[in-house]
């Protein structure tokens, strides 16, 4: 199999549609909120419940379709229930109502991407390091939605979030049909595979990192539109730092193949967090809108070098059988635990202190996680061995 074949074409399309998808809703959801009259609290609250339950949510259906060999269907499944959840959602303004549909919806939204990027993973076989051409077009699609999107609210209701969101994802679900999804019957070493994974010394150390820089990214997704919201910035330039942050994905991606060649995930996961102290630090300081489209160049160092590291990570030490289980482990880690809290600290450092300080406290968090990690990994427990070797032409 090559990178190129007919089926990676689906899986390219998919992509767009999920994270344009995404793009039309996540930014906006905190703003849709703060319009129901909901306290900084209660935004922090509904906020952090996506990753909370992504965090038992992804593992739990990654390690469902390892061992039933059903990832199809339970990703179709999980795609329905999501577009009809979120339908649901734009109609209900009571905080009591909002949580339990917000986490329906968390637990069918949070194996889409870790059983499609082990399906892309497994079909590229012996081309992995192609991973990122693939997932590029997930940054194209977020890019293009997200200006689009974001005038139509400005011009209309922040309704056409939640039918942009739900028109693209049915497009995404018709193109999952056609993705080819490997069939192993995995019953018979399923959870000797499942003990092995989750007791790996060094997997567990990179998690910790990946777990700081997830949180410190959090306040970013979640309180960036409030905190350009506060110093005074329109709808458009709003969509504007969001097709910045995309654009900054792009080279990423496009290249991940020869980072990944020269650098392991180790070292790429502390490039990515040294650069979200910066930019979080960054953030911090800032007084006039349209210089935060400056720190939104930095996205892409941040956000996407962590995934890259974290997706080739988690591919590499997964036994055989297990790629779907290992990405739900790392998706509930990164876009989990890490989320949820690091959202829900956001949340009350928001309400409590203010914007500019919750950026600097959450930048100097992630910096003593780097320290810690360090110190740690000082006899070097994270073997080098993440580089993913050239394929010969």
């Amino acid at each position: 199999m090559t990178a190129n074949q007919p089926s990676l074409v689906w899986s390219k399309a998919f992509y767009f549609c999920f994270y344009a998808a995404a793009a039309a809703l996540m930014p906006f959801w905190a703003l849709h909120y703060e319009n129901l009259g909901l306290s900084g609290r209660q935004i922090g609250v509904l906020a952090g419940i996506f990753p909370l339950v992504g965090l038992v949510g992804a593992p739990f259906w990654g390690a469902l379709a390892d061992a039933s060999s059903r990832h199809k269907a339970i990703l179709s499944l999980s795609i329905a229930g999501a577009i009809t959840l979120v339908l649901v959602l734009s109609q209900i303004t009571v905080f009591a109502l909002l949580v339990p549909v917000v986490t329906f919806y968390s637990l069918f939204a949070s194996p889409i991407i870790p059983l499609t990027d082990n399906a892309v993973m497994t079909l590229l076989a012996k081309r992995k390091d192609q991973y990122g051409r693939q997932r590029i077009w997930g940054a194209v699609g977020w890019g293009i939605a997200a200006p689009l999107i974001g005038a139509l609210i400005e011009s209309s209701t922040l309704h056409w979030a939640f039918w942009g969101y739900a028109g693209i994802m049915l497009i995404g679900l018709g193109i999952v049909q056609k993705i080819p999804f490997q069939q192993i019957n995995a019953q018979a070493y399923f959870w000797r595979g499942a003990r092995t994974l989750l007791s790996n010394r060094s997997g567990l150390l990179f998690l910790f990192l990946m777990f700081a820089g997830g949180a410190g990214l959090a306040i970013i997704h979640n309180y960036l539109f409030l905190y350009m919201n506060d110093l005074g910035a329109s709808k458009t330039i709003m969509g504007l730092a969001l097709t910045i942050a995309t654009l900054s994905e792009l080279p990423i991606f496009f290249f991940s193949r020869r980072l990944l060649t020269r650098w392991s995930a180790k070292e790429l996961l502390i490039f990515a967090t040294v650069i979200y102290v910066i930019r979080a630090m960054s953030l911090s300081y800032i007084a006039i809108p349209w210089m935060i489209l400056v720190t939104q160049l930095f996205h892409g160092l941040t956000f996407s070098v962590m995934w890259v590291a974290g997706v080739s990570y988690a591919d590499e030490i997964a036994p055989p059988g297990l790629g779907a289980t290992a990405q739900g482990v790392f998706s509930g880690v990164f876009m989990g635990v890490a989320m949820a809290i690091g959202t829900f600290l956001g949340g009350v450092l928001y309400q409590d202190f203010g914007g500019a300080i919750m950026y600097r406290t959450m930048s100097i968090a992630v910096a003593i996680s780097v320290f810690i990690f360090l110190l740690i990994d000082r006899g070097g427990l994270i073997k080098e061995t993440t580089k993913t070797p050239v394929p010969s032409s």
